[in-house]
């Protein structure tokens, strides 16, 4: 049984088709990214799977149940992109809130130090900055030890220690064999903390498979060099001072350019990155 799954979901908003037939999987102890642009329809499938909202066709099921069910959501934590706190209560106070909701929950000191809470734990929450309060939102999601964990954005406005903390606290639950679903934009990050990634464009699933088999499949290695202004280079892209080149054989490419006389300062090649080959995949034939 998946721990999450949508089946053939569509879900409109008046004439605006957010999803058209989604159908992907969450399967136990995966780390899921769900990536797409703006409007792609991310925030929709996560309110399906969350029970916040409800599909006009197919079915979303989360442990095998209807996600609107309160059974179904006793094993989940969530952080969603916006989260709206009572401003008045403090940090340790919500997290002892949140704590009672669930039977095993994680020690609240643990949860502070980890996500780097504890200077704050006396605060009231209305004093705190944006990447405070997300901190705090993403520490709520882990707070009941729960074996899904639901991430929207979750690095977002965060300063770089801070994002190695939730990195961290993601690694660390895919290792105790729970799963986790985030979205972001920052492809780096899925490629960093996700087995498998599921693109969608346009409402609609345009890649599902591992990392590792998404830039294989693009079967591109980026072959870059700096190179002065001069005459354009078939088939090469210009980035300040550097051309670089798409190519199935880096080695003949690099033949070809050395027998054509071009200089090759600081010559690199290297695999693509998540986000190149997504987009390799995205063009049309």
């Amino acid at each position: 049984m998946s721990v999450a799954a949508v089946d053939g979901v569509t879900k409109r908003f008046g004439r605006v088709t957010a999803l058209a037939g989604v159908t992907f999987a969450v399967e136990r102890g995966e780390v899921v990214a769900l990536l797409g642009a703006n409007g792609a329809g991310k925030s929709t499938a996560l309110a399906l799977l969350l029970g916040l909202r409800r599909p006009d066709a197919g079915a979303a099921r989360l442990f095998g149940l209807d996600p609107r069910l309160a059974a179904a959501r006793h094993g989940l934590g969530v952080a969603l992109q916006d989260s709206a706190f009572p401003m008045t209560l403090r940090v340790r106070e919500l997290l002892e809130l949140v704590r009672a909701h669930y039977p095993a929950p994680a020690p609240a000191v643990s949860l502070l130090d980890r996500f780097g809470l504890a200077p704050l734990a006396g605060r009231q929450l209305g004093g705190l900055s944006g990447g405070e309060r997300r901190r705090v939102a993403v520490a709520l999601a882990f707070a009941g030890e729960p074996a899904f964990v639901v991430l929207d954005e979750p690095t977002a406005g965060l300063d770089g220690d801070a994002r190695r903390d939730v990195w961290q606290a993601v690694r660390a639950k895919a290792d105790d064999g729970g799963t986790v679903l985030l979205t972001t934009h920052h492809l780096a990050e899925a490629e960093a903390l996700a087995r498998r990634v599921v693109v969608l464009d346009g409402g609609a699933v345009v890649a599902d498979d591992s990392v590792a088999a998404i830039k294989a499949a693009a079967g591109l290695t980026r072959v870059s060099f700096r190179a002065p202004a001069r005459g354009p280079i078939d088939g090469a892209e210009r980035d300040g001072d550097r051309l670089s080149i798409l190519t199935a054989d880096a080695g003949a490419a690099v033949e070809r350019l050395v027998r054509f006389g071009v200089p090759l300062a600081e010559l690199e090649a290297r695999p693509l990155t998540l986000e190149e080959a997504i987009a390799v995949r995205k063009r049309p034939p």
